[in-house]
């Protein structure tokens, strides 16, 4: 059933997005993440401002020959230079020539803006904002107005704020769009306040468009909404300057799931919310943040043994939506505080075909050797594929491969300014056979992987395609300095799949070695390589 209330969405990922310290978005990331955007289905998409900078320009150029069946690229500016006559306006003039279907323009609506930072009075403030926007809606259909530091002006003189909306909507605004600049409004707040405005103007799309410095701003939009407000501005992962703005990637499942409000997305294109995420993610050549509300990693992550054990009999005991809605997953997580129930669900991820019941004895045991690996320092969180090797071995299903018979590693430096040079040399036996190879590498765990699978290619020439995609180094405990026992975890891929694996020692090179031989003989498991007859567990 749909909700009677339709509410818009506005992206502004590549305008304000982009403004986040460490984000520098190319003119093809931001064609890219604009069409994404754009199949995702987002109302309005804002693109950037049009004579601000070349990249700005390029972009709106590359974009005229868009084919968006359901969504609008908008262009974003300011309202024209105080003393100038609009038509003149160059600022103006270049949204017009954008070939944009719609603008958002934004004006000082904090009476103190407008006669410190622009030095006018506050008449010729309202004349400006209801002056810029007529003489856009004269060349485009769309026109609306971004109210800057709207509640801060309202409570500083909410009779004049209101003044500066009804400007615009003399001019032709479409829509007036509430913004909290500074992020320091409260929800109830910004719930009273909207909800004012709503009333004073019935028939006007009113907006929300909240900043997160006092982290509320899914909160506020939220509120707005149950305000009344009919549009909500915000970006993909909540970037944005300083402390970011709303997060669309919240937003979106609140409003459809928790509210029943209808913005225009289907559960398929809801199901798609972790893959925008994680795309918008890699434009912006960020890690995701594990703990994201919705899409995170871990935001349907379960550890205890208690809680898995409710999970493995009714999700929604410890879960506040079914994951896949939006298209994550649940997880079982394996620690010290794993359980019995945590094992089985595990095994049902990785070994479906595996058919173990709760008593069987191959559970306790592999319980037992978890926790006593942890209490070691290992971390099976971030390690499945050393997980999944652990059962393997503790059912008596698991054949090495290879045997290593010794390892030795240079990392030699000559001069301050040289750069080190390091070399492995390694012997390992496969069958009957003993195999000895070198390798030089741009560390010393880059160098023994080169050897290791050096020594084992000929063997298993499926390994050629195989390499390391992420190396961590934790030191467990500062207390015992470079005595301390270090855990290593390891990301490998063959261009197809991704695992990862984990090794704990004093010796970091050790360390790095157990991880590496799990890292090697997990894919040699996935690829259904079968081990020689000579070896054993």
């Amino acid at each position: 059933m749909k909700a009677s209330q339709q509410v818009e969405l506005f992206d502004t990922t590549l305008r304000d997005g982009a403004q986040t310290a460490g984000i520098a978005f190319s003119v093809e990331d931001k064609m890219r993440i604009a069409n994404r955007l754009a199949d995702f289905g987002i109302d309005w998409i804002e693109g950037g401002w049009p004579g601000a900078s070349p990249k700005d320009d390029l972009f709106f150029e590359q974009m005229r020959q868009r084919d968006w069946p359901n969504s609008a690229l908008v262009a974003f500016g300011s309202t024209g230079r105080p003393g100038h006559a609009a038509e003149k306006d160059h600022g103006l003039n270049n949204l017009v020539a954008s070939g944009a279907d719609a603008v958002c323009i934004f004006g000082k609506s904090w009476d103190i803006h407008a006669t410190k930072a622009l030095g006018i009075t506050l008449q010729e403030n309202l004349q400006l904002v209801s002056g810029s926007v007529a003489y856009l809606k004269q060349h485009i259909d769309t026109v609306m107005f971004d109210a800057e530091h709207f509640f801060d002006g309202y409570t500083a003189n909410p009779e004049y704020a209101m003044q500066v909306l009804q400007a615009a909507a003399d001019g032709g605004a479409d829509a007036l769009i509430l913004c909290d600049t500074n992020g320091g409004s409260v929800s109830s707040r910004v719930f009273d306040v909207v909800r004012e405005v709503v009333t004073r103007f019935p028939d006007k799309v009113i907006g929300i468009h909240a900043h997160n410095d006092c982290e509320l701003a899914v909160s506020n939009s939220v509120a707005a909404v149950q305000a009344g407000a009919r549009q909500v501005q915000g970006t993909i992962n909540g970037i944005g300057e300083r402390c970011g703005n709303a997060n669309l990637i919240s937003v979106i499942p609140i409003l459809k799931l928790k509210l029943n409000i209808d913005c225009d997305v289907s559960d398929d294109e809801l199901k798609q919310l972790f893959s925008l995420s994680s795309f918008v993610n890699e434009m912006a050549n960020r890690l995701p943040w594990k703990h994201q509300p919705f899409i995170g990693q871990n935001a349907f992550a379960h550890k205890g043994g208690i809680h898995v054990s409710a999970i493995r009999k009714l999700s929604s005991l410890y879960e506040h939506i079914d994951p896949g809605l939006v298209g994550n997953e649940q997880r079982i997580m394996v620690s010290d505080q794993a359980g019995r129930s945590n094992i089985l669900s595990k095994m049902q991820l990785l070994e479906p075909e595996a058919g173990l019941a709760d008593d069987d004895p191959v559970v306790a045991e592999a319980v037992k050797r978890i926790k006593e690996l942890e209490a070691a320092g290992y971390a099976f969180e971030g390690a499945d594929a050393s997980f999944q090797l652990l059962l393997r071995r503790a059912m008596g299903r698991f054949k090495r491969h290879f045997e290593l018979v010794r390892f030795r590693v240079y990392d030699e430096k000559r001069g301050h300014h040289d750069a080190p040079e390091a070399e492995a040399t390694v012997q390992v036996r496969v069958g009957g056979k003993l195999v000895h190879a070198a390798a030089l590498g741009n560390g010393p765990v880059n160098a023994m992987d080169k050897a290791i699978r050096a020594a084992l290619v000929d063997a298993y020439p499926g390994l050629s395609s195989m390499q390391l995609s992420d190396f961590k180094v934790r030191v467990l405990s500062t207390k015992q300095a470079t005595e301390a026992m270090v855990r290593v975890l390891i990301e490998s891929s063959d261009g197809h799949r991704k695992w990862s694996t984990v090794g704990v020692s004093t010796d970091v090179l050790e360390a790095a070695y157990r991880a590496l031989n799990d890292a090697i003989e997990y894919k040699l498991v996935i690829d259904q390589v079968p081990p020689p007859d000579e070896l054993g567990a």
